[in-house]
């Protein structure tokens, strides 16, 4: 991977979050992965994630992969009604996509990227 950041969360290591800030090339996306463990569906939501932002923001964002059988707070603390669940942070304003993200003209939607 190039300058994105992708990594797990577990209770032990809760890095502080680094805020993307806009630069000349363009804005920087603050995502959130929301998935229960390592299940085929979790795997698969960020395999097609991880595609999808290496072909649209490639340098672009910061991709934070949680794992809610981890963390179960942060389910209700973000008002999660399914996993997996994308949280657009950044740039505002916030979105949610629901699923394996396999649909990539909605996960494109979601992320406020128009293909022109």
């Amino acid at each position: 991977m190039t300058d994105e950041v992708v990594q797990m969360l577990s209770p032990d290591s809760r890095p502080g979050l680094q805020i993307p800030h806009d630069t000349p090339a363009g804005p920087q996306y603050l995502l959130k992965l929301f998935v229960t463990g390592s299940t085929p569906r979790s795997l698969k939501a960020i395999a097609n994630l991880t595609a999808i932002c290496e072909k649209h923001l490639a340098g672009h964002y910061e991709l934070l992969v949680i794992d809610l059988y981890q963390q179960p707070e942060l389910a209700k603390d973000n008002k999660l009604v399914a996993a997996p669940t994308l949280i657009k942070s950044l740039p505002e304003p916030v979105r949610r996509v629901i699923g394996d993200m396999s649909d990539t003209a909605e996960v494109l939607v979601g992320l406020d990227i128009n293909l022109k």
